[in-house]
């Protein structure tokens, strides 16, 4: 096999990652009732069996990424394989409440050492080609939504015709694979000497989990109760203790000046906005065709697949060739203000509404802005750090990403409840908390474009042999 096509075969393999990654967030939405009748959830406990996932993913992804550069990429990217392949079987052997939860808090654990992993891979094999890192960085983006929409379509077939153990079991062949191909596929990539901030490490991820605990729960038991004002004060000072032990150290888990490379917060602002805006539309969209419009899981997974070809289309085609001729900080800008005028379109939905006219339209151009916004702004927070911290700032950009996502869709969920969305059966008022949710999302899109507008520099262009000349728009 030439050096030219084991490259693209290892974007292959950190491809599969990130839809796995992704997948593994939806792949158990329909499997829900069955795994409640089976190991006695409580309605209250139910969701968590998706959100012990998350907590453990978004807490632990800047641990992942200081193992990655401390004991090499590949390394952390197999260990990353082998934890989840262990969460996966012990999820779909679970016989209670308390192994299931467990077992997703493991998965969880394998997926925030595999995604920052993967994406220092992805920059070791393709960052000093940047035409070509455009386009690994473009495939990789829309391996995330091919995961997502799977995932849909996967747990429902398995649920249905197998049974849902099998929805954990899927990860365990692609897992195996991971493992065999990952040695003679990936860069070793180098070690480096350092120590382990073991403190700083729990400070992070106790704050981060606790965060995204407070926000995901907050919606269960009410946004003025105690406890989740005093979980998120736990996390403010957690969060607080973690900046102060990494301003005092030699050898911290993250470099706070890192944050002074250009572009690089800003980039990761952008995140935290598409991951606010993007993952309230798809969830609430999806309530939308099941609830108001009357379809079944997979003609309502069937609805969404317009809207992530086009994503896939635009991450893998229109975006690299707008990059190169316009700039990534004019994307990202360009891309948030499209999502902000689909999700306001999207907040147009009627009760009696329909596919074609309802949804359709607006969700493509929603599409379109997430296309046009993610790659730029993902490419730009990884390649503003210095290359020994790729690891830290593709754990940074993963957090920022997952932690928006929670902080919108909780957000977003006390907004539509507030609005009619917990009102089963009464479809205008379903309808106009959806659509509460659609405006609230579409506001957080259009602020992230005037941050991103305000805070992002205009990138030089880059070499006439490595890409083409960066024009103005």
């Amino acid at each position: 096999m030439s050096s030219g096509s084991k490259r693209w075969w290892a974007l292959g393999l950190i491809a599969l990652a990130q839809f796995v990654v992704i997948m593994d967030t939806s792949i158990i939405g329909v499997a829900l009732r069955r795994m409640q009748a089976d190991l006695g959830f409580s309605p209250q406990n139910l969701s968590w069996v998706f959100n012990a996932y998350v907590v453990a993913f978004g807490g632990l992804l800047l641990l992942g990424g200081r193992l990655s550069d401390l004991f090499g990429a590949r390394r952390m990217f197999a260990a990353g394989w082998l934890v989840l392949l262990i969460g996966s079987a012990a999820a779909g052997l679970a016989d209670s409440v308390a192994v299931e939860l467990a077992a997703r808090a493991v998965q969880g654990t394998g997926a925030a050492l595999i995604a920052p992993s993967a994406l220092t891979l992805l920059m070791m094999l393709f960052g000093a080609q940047p035409r070509e890192l455009t386009k690994a960085l473009a495939l990789y983006g829309a391996a995330a939504p091919a995961g997502g929409t799977a995932g849909v379509f996967l747990g429902g077939v398995i649920t249905e015709y197998i049974s849902w153990p099998w929805v954990f079991y899927i990860n365990i062949p692609v897992a195996v694979l991971a493992l065999v191909a990952a040695p003679s596929l990936m860069p070793a990539g180098g070690t480096r000497r350092g120590s382990l901030d073991v403190i700083g490490a729990l400070t992070v991820t106790v704050g981060l989990g606790a965060a995204v605990y407070g926000i995901v729960r907050a919606p269960e038991i009410g946004w003025a109760s105690g406890q989740t004002w005093l979980v998120l004060a736990g996390a403010v000072v957690a969060l607080g203790a973690f900046v102060a032990i990494q301003a005092a150290r030699r050898e911290p888990l993250m470099r706070l000046s890192i944050f002074r490379a250009p572009n690089l917060a800003a980039a990761n602002v952008a995140q935290i906005m598409l991951g606010a805006a993007w993952i309230p539309m798809w969830f609430f969209l999806n309530l939308y065709l099941q609830q108001v419009l009357g379809y079944s899981a997979f003609p309502s997974g069937a609805a969404l697949l317009p809207m992530t070809i086009l994503i896939m289309i635009g991450m893998i085609f229109l975006a690299p060739r707008a990059i190169a001729r316009f700039g990534p900080s004019r994307m990202v800008v360009t891309g948030l203000a499209v999502l902000a005028v689909g999700l306001g379109w999207l907040a147009l939905v009627r009760p009696d509404g329909s596919f074609a006219v309802d949804v359709l339209p607006a969700s493509l151009v929603a599409a379109l802005g997430m296309s046009l916004a993610f790659i730029p702004s993902l490419g730009t927070a990884i390649s503003s750090a210095r290359p020994e911290e790729g690891g830290l700032a593709s754990g940074i950009v993963n957090t920022s990403y997952q932690i928006g996502s929670a902080l919108g869709l909780a957000a977003m969920t006390a907004v539509a409840a507030a609005t009619g969305a917990d009102r089963l059966g009464d479809l205008p008022a379903l309808t106009d908390g959806y659509s509460a949710a659609f405006v609230g999302a579409g506001i957080i899109a259009a602020a992230g474009a005037v941050i991103a507008g305000l805070t992002l520099h205009t990138a030089k262009p880059q070499p006439a042999n490595d890409a083409e000349p960066v024009r103005a728009g």
